[in-house]
């Protein structure tokens, strides 16, 4: 298969027709982020870099399958000041289907944010399709997917598609939440095996169900301002929400996970609840109190009790400290790449003129913030009707 990714990012796209099946021929992708294109060069060797869009000429592509874009948003977005097609960065759409014209792949998809639709009470959006249909011989079907069905992410997205009379046919949409490429398994409640805080654990993952639960996810929730911006409170949900390419100063919109209460003591063990897990770690030697890591006490000194349990008496000669182990923190790098469907570390590291080094924590959370989730992708390439020349 022939592919030009436009606006690729960190190759959503390119990762996701990987895993439907798809073989590359030809690989072709245009960025202009250095960090991501340094990325997309590390992971996808043998992929073409060719500049960017605003450079490119159909005379240089010949027999190209399909286009994949995910063309900014900023001017889209619910969040931003809505500029629409006016907007400096989502205009550049037009370079995109002005090269679809010339090239005429089978297939072309287009994804953007759910504000595409509203942006200017409806008229960008009606522009959009009105230049995609000015191409002549393409028929189009899209609809807006939601990647909480497929990975514990509240990220709404529209997708459109473009079928080439004669070399491909509509029928990819509607997808619904039953469509999903993989079911949640459904494991064995074989004893709890939470580690303590004071051992290290490497990252939990987005969808931790090794305790029973067919939807135990980790708490997520959103750091948000309030009482005017004199302080933070923790909004909570089993789905995390959308992951935004950058956070505001304010913390405002970081997702965030608790540390402790969790699903595996069903409210037995009030002080092991929400601890972190690593489920290839050493679990510590069972005794007859199974997970019950009890924190002995001596009746003198400073010593400190088990986290929620009652306090000891108080005496005259001691002090008594009990622990009320609690907080949040951001998702890693690793878990927002999970929530998008991407491998472990798959932003870690860039090609940058042929010298492999690390990328920064702040340009991470940015590239994954900005690309498409895989395994929505996968989804659809999975669907695409190629007709036989």
């Amino acid at each position: 298969m022939k592919l030009i990714d436009l606006f690729s990012g960190i190759g959503g796209f390119s990762l996701g027709f990987q895993r439907a099946g798809y073989h590359f021929t030809e690989h072709y992708f245009s960025e202009i982020d250095k960090h991501a294109i340094a990325n997309y060069k590390n992971n996808f060797p043998n992929a073409k870099y060719i500049g960017d869009i605003t450079t490119l000429h159909g005379g240089d592509f010949t027999g190209i399958d399909i286009i994949t874009f995910g063309s900014p948003c900023q001017d889209f977005s619910l969040a931003g000041k809505r500029a629409g097609l006016a907007g400096a960065k989502s205009s550049l759409i037009q370079y995109a289907i002005a090269l679809i014209a010339n090239v005429r792949p089978s297939i072309f998809i287009w994804e953007n944010v759910k504000g595409a639709f509203s942006s200017n009470a409806g008229a960008d959006f009606w522009a959009i399709l009105q230049a995609f249909t000015h191409i002549g011989g393409y028929r189009l079907e899209w609809q807006l997917l939601n990647t909480r069905w497929v990975l514990p992410q509240n990220r709404e997205r529209i997708y459109l598609i473009g079928h080439l009379a004669g070399r491909s046919e509509c029928g990819v949409f509607p997808i619904t939440e039953d469509d999903r490429l993989f079911k949640r398994e459904t494991r064995k409640e074989n004893g709890e095996f939470p580690s303590i805080k004071t051992s290290p654990a490497r990252t939990i993952t987005s969808r931790y169900h090794k305790m029973g639960s067919n939807d135990t996810y980790i708490q997520v929730g959103t750091y948000r301002t309030h009482n005017d911006g004199k302080g933070f409170r923790e909004v909570k949900s089993n789905i995390a929400p959308t992951i935004p390419a950058r956070a505001r100063e304010d913390g405002s919109g970081m997702p965030v996970i608790q540390l402790n209460p969790s699903k595996e003591s069903n409210g037995r063990q009030p002080y092991q609840q929400n601890r972190v897990f690593d489920e290839k770690g050493i679990s510590p030697a069972l005794t007859r109190h199974n997970s019950d890591f009890i924190i002995k006490q001596r009746s003198r000194g400073k010593n400190k009790g088990a986290d929620l349990k009652v306090c000891p008496t108080i005496s005259s000669n001691s002090f008594q400290e009990n622990n009320l182990l609690g907080g949040i923190r951001r998702l890693t790098e690793i878990e927002c790449e999970r929530l998008q469907g991407f491998p472990d570390n798959w932003t870690q590291y860039g090609d940058y003129n042929g010298i492999i080094k690390p990328i920064a924590k702040t340009q991470r959370y940015k590239l994954i913030g900005n690309a498409v989730t895989v395994d929505i992708v996968e989804l659809i390439a999975k669907r695409l009707k190629f007709t036989k020349q």
